[in-house]
């Protein structure tokens, strides 16, 4: 009775333990804040169909085609972004995913386009190499890379599978992540989900399928999917929800594995999702880059009280790495809507609660199990003595109320960037009526990075 009574303590002390490490909050401080302006958009290459020199045609809600440049207004729930659709040319938006590159340079990817595969038919697909200039706040495109499929390696007919150059679109795949490599480039995606290679000028070379545990994992846009005949039999299976792929894809420091971490969790059936510590886990899923196999072992991820999805992951060494979290919020709790079910055009339905970047350590110990949480930074916090910022925040401190921040990654040491995905034209966080601009900040995070 005593050896039981002892035991359960020390479980509870653990549990305590461990529960106040995820829960510890590290200062961030903002050291530098550059910004892409929102209406950013670029040609087509010369080679691409005329389709595509224009985007965001089939952006109405009834998918009919707009047939005018800027007839459709965007839209954040019922408020306007100030900015309509269809472009003439394609938006650099969106930025999901980045890395930092030894010149000094960082690589990030538009994701799929307007956020959904039917309207995204004329997303083209694209990589940025990008330079900060802190100084003056500004984001200098080094250059682009349209992704195409010219050796038919989509196992799937894509968008332009009979055009002269099978450049690729946000209804093919849903691009989210990044690695580069000397050869190329890994890309975690969504609608599968799979695992991408491109080679150095963005041709698509491997495509792989995911598996966890020997079982497919599969969204309800996965290309294999078809509605069955009969409405009196059952539904296709899929086990992870609509945009819950791979928002994050890590690599290990000697790169030989990749690390595919789901946005959403995975079903084990109907009604229950998986779980780690008593809250809803994504998994970490091992691939083996030299065999392009999965190794079959995983981690769980366990999402904090209030957080609903991750948005980037990278490591910092052998067994830690950062993680951004968040909720489904978007703007600022001072000008929340009364009634979020009842949302208005000056307010915000759901304010941004839970904006953070985790540390976690992932090891052969803990494989199978859930991640050790180390500790946080606030998104919604950082503290800005020197007055850095150059939209956004308060007195003293600046803010991230964006409903999706898709970017982080170590600069150095004491180091790290952050950026927003800002959805474009249709997220409006940063002020009531305005389309979010693509910001970027340089925060010092010293202590957190050295934090065990």
């Amino acid at each position: 009775m005593t050896k039981f009574l002892l035991t359960t303590a020390a479980v509870a002390l653990v549990m305590c333990g461990q529960a106040s490490a995820e829960e510890k909050a590290f200062t961030a401080t903002l050291k530098a804040h550059a910004i892409l302006p929102a209406n950013t958009i670029i040609a087509a290459p010369g080679d691409a169909a005329d389709y595509l020199k224009t985007s965001g045609k089939f952006t109405t809600a009834d998918r009919k085609r707009a047939e005018g440049l800027g007839t459709v207004p965007g839209k954040d729930g019922v408020r306007t972004t100030g900015l309509s659709l269809p472009f003439d040319g394609q938006p650099m938006q969106g930025f999901s995913g980045i890395k930092t590159m030894e010149d000094g340079t960082f690589w990030s990817l538009s994701d799929n386009g307007f956020g959904a595969k039917l309207n995204s038919t004329d997303a083209m697909l694209m990589l940025h190499n990008v330079r900060f200039d802190w100084e003056n706040g500004k984001v200098e495109p080094v250059r682009t890379v349209f992704l195409s499929d010219p050796d038919r390696k989509a196992p799937f007919p894509i968008v332009m599978e009979g055009a002269a150059t099978r450049y690729l679109t946000g209804a093919d795949f849903d691009l989210e992540s990044i690695q580069p490599v000397a050869d190329g480039f890994w890309i975690g995606e969504e609608f599968g989900p799979y695992i991408l290679k491109f080679d150095r000028d963005g041709k698509l070379t491997d495509v792989v399928a995911t598996a966890v545990d020997g079982k497919p994992v599969m969204s309800p846009d996965n290309p294999t999917l078809t509605l069955q005949a009969d409405p009196s039999k059952p539904t296709p299976a899929f086990n992870l929800k609509r945009s819950g792929g791979y928002e994050g894809l890590a690599m290990s420091k000697d790169g030989s594995k990749l690390y595919g971490l789901l946005e959403g969790p995975l079903w084990t059936d109907s009604e229950t999702t998986e779980q780690a510590e008593g809250r809803p886990a994504l998994r970490i899923v091992e691939f083996d880059v030299a065999t392009k196999t999965w190794t079959g072992r995983s981690w769980l991820y366990p999402l904090a009280e209030g957080g609903e999805a991750i948005g980037d992951f990278n490591m910092l060494d052998d067994k830690t790495a950062l993680v951004i979290e968040r909720d489904n919020g978007a703007g600022t709790v001072d000008k929340a809507c009364a009634d979020p079910k009842d949302p208005k055009a000056d307010c915000f339905a759901v304010p941004s609660k839970v904006k953070r970047i985790y540390k976690i350590e992932m090891t052969d110990e803990n494989v199978g199990k859930a991640v050790r949480k180390i500790g946080y930074i606030d998104l919604l916090k950082i503290a800005d003595p020197e007055n850095k910022k150059r939209q956004g925040g308060g007195d003293g401190y600046y803010d991230m109320p964006f409903l999706t921040i898709e970017n982080v990654d170590r600069v150095d040491e004491t180091h790290i960037v952050v950026g927003n995905d800002n959805n474009l034209p249709f997220s409006a966080g940063r002020a009531l009526d305005k389309a979010d601009d693509n910001e970027f900040v340089l925060l010092e995070v010293g202590e957190f990075l050295k934090a065990e």
